[in-house]
């Protein structure tokens, strides 16, 4: 075979071959990164919304089972107390806020339409909040809501003694002591006794869950224990439902649960992450002379905190609650979201711009089961 023939056999690609293999090759590749991306945005977005919804839906399921339980005080509750005079007598001191079932402190600037901004929200609340919320850390632009009852549990008391003038022992069985630390509370300091006619709020002065044993200063002597357990120790509830940054740095839902003395300062729990703003609207009963009547159980009129007189009287015709949030999921988007447009209960939010985080809205109305058609 001549060199020639060799030479020609040899000879490999061509400079114009090389380019246009590399133009199809990057074509290939940016198609291919093209997909990629669009797959992860549509991955982020789908995750996105998935926790929103997930994380709005454990939110409102807090809330909801709560402010179901609002003026929950026993056999009857705190509306047939109070109608009658002294039927229910509360021991807690004044800061503890007993015996008002409900109350709302209505962010500045968050009214029906009005706007507020996720950046730069207003600060303050109207009504101006409790000295005992310091210690919350309670963002602004967020409605607060603060429920009181007796715990859904109770145990039967056994007896009722008095140690002392001074002082009050109840005892139930210590075998069922675990009715009263539902609810992750283990070591609760705060309780009520209830029949069908009394009810009575106070801090315990010491407890034992081994012998079922709570004393209380002062002298309880309105009950007689009934062998068929008529008279019930209840763990007292009183809760504050806030927005505060949490442990990832974003807004989160929180619970707040006072202690014996009414402060929040330990009782602080996160309960759910990307939770930005509560928004809270206020059914009234029609019934207007408060002090006396009954509840009618029909609700014609809705007010903001703000718009209430905030007096326990008023408070106490609360039948039902609107309640909305404003939800981001806890991730940063792939694509760009919308600055405005998001409305939670009338109010609308902007957000701050280059912020690219998913966020939903979510409604729903709550009655109050212990308030409505003077039940």
């Amino acid at each position: 075979m001549s060199a020639h023939t060799m030479h020609g056999r040899m000879r490999g690609l061509s400079l114009i071959e090389v380019m246009i293999a590399l133009l199809i090759g990057m074509i290939l590749l940016i198609a291919l990164i093209q997909v990629f991306s669009a797959s992860r945005t549509a991955y982020q977005t789908s995750e996105g919304m998935a926790r929103v919804q997930e994380n709005a839906r454990f939110a409102m399921d807090y809330l909801q089972r709560d402010l179901r339980m609002a003026g929950h005080f026993g056999c009857v509750n705190d509306q047939a107390h109070l109608l009658t005079p002294g039927a229910l007598v509360n021991h807690f001191n004044a800061s503890a806020g007993f015996p008002v079932s409900v109350r709302g402190y209505d962010a500045t600037g968050s009214a029906p339409g009005e706007t507020v901004s996720l950046a730069t929200p207003a600060a303050g609340w109207s009504p101006t909040l409790p000295t005992a919320f310091d210690a919350l850390g309670a963002v602004p632009g967020s409605d607060i809501i603060e429920l009181r009852y007796l715990s859904s549990q109770g145990v039967p008391v056994n007896t009722i003694s008095y140690p002392t003038p001074a002082t009050t022992r109840i005892v139930v069985d210590a075998d069922r002591w675990d009715a009263l630390t539902s609810d992750g509370v283990a070591n609760p300091t705060a309780f009520g006794i209830a029949d069908c006619s009394f009810a009575d709020l106070f801090p315990a002065t010491g407890v034992n869950a081994a012998t079922g044993t709570v004393t209380l200063s002062g002298t309880i002597d309105r009950y007689t224990p009934q062998p068929a357990g008529q008279t019930m120790l209840y763990r007292a509830e009183s809760l504050v439902y806030y927005v505060a940054p949490g442990a990832s740095g974003g807004r989160s839902l929180w619970r707040a649960r006072a202690d014996n003395s009414g402060s929040y300062a330990a009782g602080q729990e996160e309960l759910v992450e990307g939770i930005e703003s509560l928004q809270f609207i206020y059914g009234l009963d029609r019934v207007t002379a408060v002090d006396t009547t009954a509840p009618s159980g029909y609700i014609d009129d809705y007010k903001s905190a703000s718009g209430m007189t905030n007096t326990a009287e008023q408070w106490r015709r609360v039948g039902t609650v609107q309640v909305g949030m404003l939800a981001s999921s806890p991730n940063p988007a792939a694509s760009a979201q919308a600055v405005t447009g998001r409305e939670v209960m009338g109010v609308a939010f902007t957000v701050p711009a280059g912020d690219t985080h998913f966020r939903s809205t979510y409604e729903t109305t709550v009655a109050l089961r212990n308030r409505l058609y003077g039940n």
